[in-house]
């Protein structure tokens, strides 16, 4: 019999409602997955994102013969493939469907790698929206079209209107305003932030430690450890995972979403975000979840909003941004940095003391939450001038949640401002200070805040103001960063001179540090 449909089903589509088996017949469709080695290779990944990955499509495709359907699945090392397009290359040879079904991809890379595949092969191809997302690639570009600028906060007032999140029957913003940002950037205080609700731990199951093992035979060089697996690989988990925040954490959330703290990587956060990016969860049950939350009267506003304004707002609106700058954004060194990433990000052995929090914790768990990425890793990479292209393959490795539509925006917009004023309004660069306010990480590191010359010079601070010296052309004609150049003018020309000399003599020797 002619096969219908091969339905491929990529590693992050991980969802029995995508669009891509929406009449799926099993007497005239297959589905088709692949475990690519070079999926992992293409940027080194860390053995903990290989292994959620791996794990978490095994439990879809027991997940999909249990409903019957026939399924080729390609494991690792049981065949002969090293990329995904010379696996689907081959299966189209073999089945010969009339069509090819697909949800669009994450990645650019692989959308036009199967467009490439299946026109070669003369097989057509059935390009479906991933309606996980509540936005369209089609409406977002519809909206961006000719524009040289976007802005979050406008895209995400729409996106709360036309879904009815957080609106009264009126139309005005539930609470009285759109944004509780003011409430949300608490820090713990010197006195830590006490007693935490633990957040749920899925240990591995045999499944789970197939795919380990398979990790350590086929990336045993690579980076990282997945020793501590712990993260959701089944739709059920991740539920159990949602339900836990709302119930447990996302009261104090808001709050504390910008705070950091020495061996306590997850405080108040979901940790849903790799669950999104899979699509075991959908991004509206958990936002009913949380708003739900409020309307019992267990959540205040500020923390539903803040943790809204997430989800709604900025994952919609990177999502749309990713496809609206592709392929250029991989490209994108609005700055001209060329720095190259120090061995360090890749073994934490640092001595800057929020660098080796940041970073350990990362190759131990394979998380850091918004801020640790943002202020910390990001923020250093920017002002010690970093290639981008090396940053952006370092944040795309290191991640359990790490899908190029998500990363990339993020690092090589928001964190390094390689894109330039895009889609965000300022660079985001930080001295010391600012960790030392929003964590516990100065204490007991060898280096000191305050100091911006000297062996105890702190390389965060100098290497901000060592960034807003090269870059005050530029940051002084923008509002919101005019005032970093005038605190510059306060130092008299030894003081900058000291400052600029010890930013080339790290930047000289960055395994030093």
């Amino acid at each position: 019999m002619t096969l219908r449909h091969l339905v491929l089903v990529l590693g992050d589509q991980l969802n029995l409602q995508s669009a891509a088996l929406e009449r799926f017949d099993s007497s005239r469709d297959r589905v088709l997955m692949v475990e690519a080695r070079g999926e992992s290779t293409h940027v080194p990944s860390t053995k903990m994102r290989s292994a959620l990955f791996l794990s978490a499509m095994r439990h879809f495709a027991e997940a999909v013969r249990a409903k019957g359907w026939p399924i080729d699945y390609l494991r690792l090392g049981a065949h002969a493939f090293d990329t995904l397009d010379e696996a689907l290359g081959d299966a189209l040879a073999r089945h010969a469907p009339q069509a090819l079904v697909v949800v669009e991809p994450g990645e650019w890379r692989l959308e036009q790698a199967v467009l490439a595949v299946c026109g070669a092969a003369g097989v057509r191809v059935d390009l479906r929206d991933d309606l996980h997302f509540m936005c369209g690639r089609n409406e977002f570009a519809d909206d961006a079209r000719g524009k040289s600028r976007l802005v979050m906060e406008a895209f995400y007032r729409r996106m709360r209107v036309k879904h009815g999140v957080l609106m009264e029957p009126d139309g005005e913003p539930l609470g009285g305003q759109w944004n509780f940002d003011a409430e949300n950037r608490g820090a713990f205080g010197r006195a830590g932030p006490g007693l935490l609700p633990p957040p749920p731990s899925f240990p591995p199951d045999a499944i789970t430690r197939e795919a380990i093992a398979d990790v350590e035979q086929h990336f045993g060089d690579h980076y990282g450890s997945a020793d501590a697996f712990a993260w959701p690989v089944t739709r059920a988990q991740a539920l159990e995972a949602l339900a836990d925040f709302v119930t447990h954490r996302l009261q104090d959330f808001g709050r504390f979403q910008d705070a950091m703290w020495q061996q306590e990587p997850f405080l108040y956060h979901a940790l849903l975000s790799s669950s999104l990016n899979l699509k075991l969860l959908d991004p509206r049950e958990v936002i009913d979840a949380a708003v739900a939350r409020y309307h019992d009267g267990a959540v205040p506003i500020e923390a539903v909003e803040g943790f809204v304004r997430q989800i709604l707002g900025w994952r919609e609106f990177i999502r749309g941004v990713y496809w609206w700058r592709m392929p250029k954004l991989l490209e994108a060194n609005a700055l001209g940095h060329t720095a190259p990433l120090p061995d360090w990000y890749w073994t934490g052995k640092v001595q800057m003391n929020c660098m080796k929090n940041a970073i350990g914790q990362t190759l131990e768990t394979g998380y850091a939450h918004h801020i640790q990425r943002l202020m910390v890793t990001g923020n250093f990479a920017l002002t010690f001038g970093m290639e981008p292209a090396q940053v952006h393959a370092w944040y795309l490795s290191v991640y359990v949640d790490a899908v190029e539509w998500v990363e990339a925006p993020n690092t090589l917009g928001m964190a390094l401002y390689a894109d330039g004023a895009r889609f965000v309004t300022k660079p985001y660069a930080a001295g010391g200070a600012y960790i030392r306010r929003m964590s516990n990480y100065c204490d007991g590191c060898r280096y000191k805040p305050g100091a911006r010359s000297g062996d105890e010079a702190c390389p965060m601070t100098v290497m901000y103001w060592d960034f807003v010296a090269r870059h005050a052309p530029m940051l002084e004609r923008n509002p919101r960063t005019v005032m970093m150049v005038k605190n510059l003018r306060r130092f008299d020309a030894d003081d900058l001179s000291a400052i600029r000399a010890t930013a080339e003599r790290m930047r000289a020797r960055p395994d030093a540090l």
